[in-house]
């Protein structure tokens, strides 16, 4: 009855990719996650830009999964900085 937060979030991702979207909106998608859980999490949305070319916008505070992306755009004192 109750799912563990690796659970839900994979099942918000299914949710949201029933539609066949182009885009994939994350918004801190290992954020509640242990460590263990949060590899899982990039490792399916890796691969489903991978495969499906499936492109996706996160939001996270975590640095490490930061660095993961092939682009990363920073707010920094209210300005935008593009890596």
């Amino acid at each position: 009855r109750e799912l563990s937060g690796g659970e839900m979030q994979r099942a918000a991702i299914a949710r949201a990719l029933i539609s066949d979207p182009t885009i994939l909106l994350a918004d801190e998608p290992t954020g509640n996650l242990d460590s263990t859980t949060g590899e899982e999490i990039m490792h399916l949305l890796r691969t489903l830009n991978d495969e499906k070319h499936l492109t996706i916008v996160m939001v996270t505070h975590d640095t490490a999964i930061a660095d993961q992306a092939d682009r990363t755009v920073r707010l920094v004192q209210g300005r935008v900085e593009v890596a």
